[in-house]
């Protein structure tokens, strides 16, 4: 497909404008955050999903119990809008498994945490494997899907997050058995391995994985070479003037995984080479925008952790077909690791408690946003 001038300037424009607006990735987040909570339906007052987020703040970590479920989906995307500062898309391929964290005392929620299929290709995988996958290989590959779990969200409510290490809570909650055993019993699998990254990279110093030794370690830098989306209004209008652009046809099939993605990929595609034929300076500033855009994004901090097992790169190199317990196997229980977490917890709460640093407010989107630093 193949824009005349007069349309690929149209298209080009579009992008341009939007990313021309943005200077960081924080800047970036938050206009997207903010155009999606206008859409955000509205509750009424002391009903909304925000009055649900723990707000127990003179609670000691000593004292909380916690209990963690599978959740509806329409219930974990309302807690989920109001409380992360990225975006988050509904439907994710592959696996999917949602899951609440409360204490159990109050009933309120702490956290949110949704479990999903890896990504193929990960330069700190390979790194700590010692190969890439070899993907053309069915048995190497029904093996690592059979094997690998994701973390795409883990969303601590805040401040729980900051006053009591709530993202390390529920982090160290993804490495426990019980995940595992929940996984391997939803699908069939044989997990060995959990991954995620953090949710910044050079814009911040520190992620809130740092400090989990054994449960959960550092395995490198992830690659960063896309631009960010552009945001839904503007996605959803030139999609459609793209389909009635290709007779009726959209970009991309309708089933395909990471649709969006794939379609602004696409976009991008067929706006460069329909420049390239018809202006070259056209196309050298787009080409440039993209190349601006790309620096919106960050390389992220890789984390992994494999449930106290001692040989899971063997395993997925299809080397053994038996997985070797560690020593401190029985260290990732889901009751082992919580109590390794109130310790930290405990510290954290004490001395932000003495220090009159513990916050008080209950941080959503659809109530306080002016309120809220994005990089915490």
């Amino acid at each position: 497909m193949i824009l005349n001038k007069t349309d690929a300037y149209f298209a080009a424009n579009v992008f341009e404008e939007f990313f021309d607006t943005f200077n960081r990735i924080d800047d970036y987040m938050r206009q997207i955050k903010m155009e999606r909570m206008e859409t955000f339906p509205y509750s009424l007052p002391g009903m909304g999903p925000e009055n649900d987020l723990f707000d127990k703040f003179d609670m000691h970590p000593n004292d909380m119990d916690f209990v963690v479920s599978p959740c509806r989906q329409d219930q974990f995307m309302s807690y989920m809008e109001i409380t992360t500062s990225a975006p988050v898309e509904k439907s994710i391929p592959g696996k999917q498994m949602l899951w609440l964290v409360k204490e159990k005392n109050s009933g309120m929620v702490m956290g949110m945490i949704r479990f999903g299929s890896p990504t193929i290709n990960s330069r700190p995988r390979n790194e700590w494997l010692g190969k890439p996958l070899n993907t053309l290989d069915p048995s190497t590959m029904k093996r690592f899907n059979d094997s690998v779990i994701m973390g795409f969200n883990i969303v601590p409510s805040q401040p729980f997050g900051f006053n009591y290490l709530g993202g390390k809570l529920l982090a160290a909650i993804c490495c426990s058995h019980t995940v595992r055993e929940t996984l391997n019993k939803k699908y069939n699998a044989n997990i060995c391995m959990f991954e995620t990254t953090s949710l910044y990279g050079s814009s911040k110093s520190s992620s809130m994985y740092d400090g989990m030794k054994p449960l959960l370690r550092f395995n490198g830098l992830t690659d960063s070479n896309f631009a960010p989306l552009i945001n839904d209004d503007n996605f959803r209008k030139l999609n459609d003037w793209f389909i009635k652009k290709n007779d009726g046809v959209s970009l991309v099939p309708v089933d395909a995984s990471s649709r969006k993605l794939k379609t602004q990929t696409k976009m991008v595609s067929i706006i460069k080479s329909s420049l390239k034929s018809c202006d070259e300076d056209a196309y050298a500033k787009f080409c440039q925008t993209f190349l601006d855009a790309k620096g919106l994004t960050e390389k992220k901090r890789s984390f992994y952790s494999t449930y106290g097992y001692d040989n899971v790169p063997q395993y997925l190199n299809g080397e053994t077909d038996t997985l070797i317990k560690k020593e401190n196997f029985d260290r990732f229980e889901l009751e082992n690791v919580i109590e390794w977490w109130r310790k930290k917890a405990s510290k954290r709460y004490e001395n932000l408690k003495s220090d009159n640093r513990l916050r008080h407010q209950v941080e959503t989107w659809n109530v306080n946003a002016e309120d809220i630093d994005i990089i915490r």
